[in-house]
């Protein structure tokens, strides 16, 4: 299999994550990066797993200035997570998956509040309920794109 639309797709997901919003809608930016691996992981969990979402979430907190290590963790427990039900997961309709989707960013945007806490920096609620909204709803478009890419790498096999 070839790996670099792949890693084009996650290369793509920081790049967003990173992009300048108005600070009005910036409570609203998805967490692209998430739904990307969430999405490899369970459709290829032999070549991007535990070891791509650290790496990525490492990047994450060097790009925003995060505390080194808080990105990864929680990266790393969404993908964890995703891997250990993945078989279930892709056989669920879209609606089931969205709603799993739904949980997986949950826990994500807990551990962030939690880490944040623990260290001392506060956040509005809406900091991070808004990442779980969009990207929830983001979730099926994600999920066709990565879909169609997906297809057309199965079929240069």
């Amino acid at each position: 299999m070839t790996r670099l639309p792949v890693y084009a797709t996650i290369l793509l997901a920081l790049m967003l994550s990173i992009m300048p919003l108005p600070e009005s809608a910036g409570w609203l930016r998805p967490d692209f990066v998430a739904l990307t691996l969430i999405y490899w992981s369970m459709m290829q969990p032999r070549y991007f797993s535990l070891g791509t979402a650290w790496m990525t979430g490492i990047l994450i907190d060097v790009m925003q200035g995060a505390i080194l290590g808080q990105h990864a963790m929680t990266l790393t427990i969404i993908v964890y997570i995703t891997i250990q039900f993945h078989l279930r997961i892709r056989v669920f309709p879209t609606w089931q998956k969205t709603a799993t989707v739904l949980a997986l960013i949950s826990v994500g945007q807990f551990l962030l509040f939690w880490t944040n806490g623990v260290i001392g920096i506060s956040s509005t609620a809406a900091s991070y309920l808004g990442p779980i909204l969009s990207s929830t709803l983001l979730w099926p478009v994600v999920a066709a794109l990565l879909n169609s890419i997906n297809y057309r790498v199965a079929l240069r096999r």
